[in-house]
């Protein structure tokens, strides 16, 4: 089926075809030059020290549960406690499970769509060693609460933000707050590289083991002095095939990297495009009888709209799609909604804190649609016109 208001659509023009075909002209197409290029400029422009590109963010946020079972000083262990929101993507929570680590999931705030934080602040046990923070649908979640509800508690914090590229609380970047943060550029997100992610972090340990992590476990992309395997040989042949971390192929293609420097340039524009028209929406539906739109915390970049019925409404979910549909609209459930529902967790060490009746009632009752880096005023008319 075709959509009038589709849930993405591209943003490359000339700038990425010419990228393209400058890696085609190179005849280098591994991870190479470009990708390191396109790393550099990513950690810059998220105000990081380190940037790591793999081939998207579910390998993203991979690396980041991998890395801390790999690190010199208290790193994570079989059985170890790990609080998830309710509402995310399947891969926030499998590499968690893939490491034998404890999901114990924590409701969601029903306005905002991220943690509720008194729940969170009641989750966190003497056994919780990892938050896992998701910024759901553009929507930053509030780090000067979640750091007061950690205080003093050893318990690092990192950020699956695949859907919240360019957003900010605070002026700084969703993304930044944890110890590592991951972001995707996959087709229907912020900037796109084909597939593509990438993980951001200030800690040199952090980023050597996913350097090592992405490429087989090897040593051949560390640099000579490293916290892996402290000091390289100058010898390249020795350092070839030395593997040093049970890793994995994670790497992006250099035709990624290349894209991804022209849409990097883009990107300041791309969120303005879409906040501008976030605006418009909050203006259109932000007082609608029957739904219920996302609370904005700090600087969306609005990902996609999200549409939860109010309790009081006689509306349906069913009815609201049909009628989506019907005036052009594609649209989805809200992420996962209540992912611990899904059969999956039959496989999962796992522990369910409190009902998670905030994140069934999204499961039941919400769904979002696209937003777009053009304008989009016929669709937010559309939607008025509900």
């Amino acid at each position: 089926m075709s959509f009038k208001f589709p849930l993405a659509t591209s943003s490359w023009d000339q700038d990425e075809q010419d990228a393209i075909q400058r890696v085609i002209a190179s005849d280098m197409y591994s991870m190479g030059p470009e990708v390191a290029k396109f790393e550099q400029q990513f950690a810059a422009i998220m105000g990081s020290k380190h940037a790591v590109m793999c081939n998207s963010g579910s390998s993203a946020n991979l690396l980041m549960v991998a890395a801390l079972c790999y690190t010199r000083e208290t790193p994570l262990q079989r059985g170890d406690e790990v609080i998830v929101p309710a509402v995310s993507w399947s891969t926030t929570y499998a590499p968690l499970h893939q490491y034998g680590l404890h999901l114990k999931f924590v409701d969601i705030d029903p306005h905002t769509l991220n943690y509720d934080l008194d729940q969170l602040a009641t989750a966190i046990s003497d056994k919780t060693r990892l938050i896992m923070v998701v910024n759901l649908l553009g929507n930053p979640n509030d780090f000067d609460a979640i750091d007061k509800i950690i205080g003093d508690r050893d318990i690092p914090v990192i950020e699956d933000n695949c859907e919240s590229m360019g957003a900010t609380l605070n002026g700084k970047q969703a993304g930044t707050f944890g110890i590592m943060g991951s972001y995707s550029a996959f087709f229907s997100h912020h900037i796109s590289t084909m597939e593509g992610g990438l993980v951001v972090t200030n800690n040199t340990e952090l980023y050597h083991l996913m350097l090592s992590l992405r490429a087989h476990g090897w040593t051949r992309n560390l640099p000579k002095e490293n916290l892996v395997t402290g000091t390289k040989s100058d010898d390249p042949f020795e350092e070839s095939f030395r593997f040093v971390l049970p890793g994995y192929n994670l790497r992006p293609l250099e035709m990624s990297g290349a894209i991804g420097q022209a849409q990097l340039a883009k990107l300041p524009d791309l969120i303005d495009g879409r906040r501008r028209n976030g605006a418009l929406f909050q203006s259109a539906l932000g007082n609608h009888p029957d739904l219920r739109i996302q609370r904005e915390t700090g600087n969306s970049s609005w990902f996609g709209f999200s549409l939860v019925i109010k309790p009081e409404s006689k509306l349906n979910r069913r009815i609201l799609v049909d009628q989506l549909n019907a005036k052009g609209f594609e649209c989805r459930p809200i992420v996962s909604g209540n992912f611990a529902k899904n059969e999956v967790l039959k496989h999962f060490d796992h522990s369910i804190h409190g009902a998670l009746e905030n994140a069934e009632y999204i499961d039941q009752n919400g769904l979002f649609i696209g937003n777009h880096h053009y304008p989009i005023e016929e669709a937010i008319e559309a939607l008025r016109e509900l």
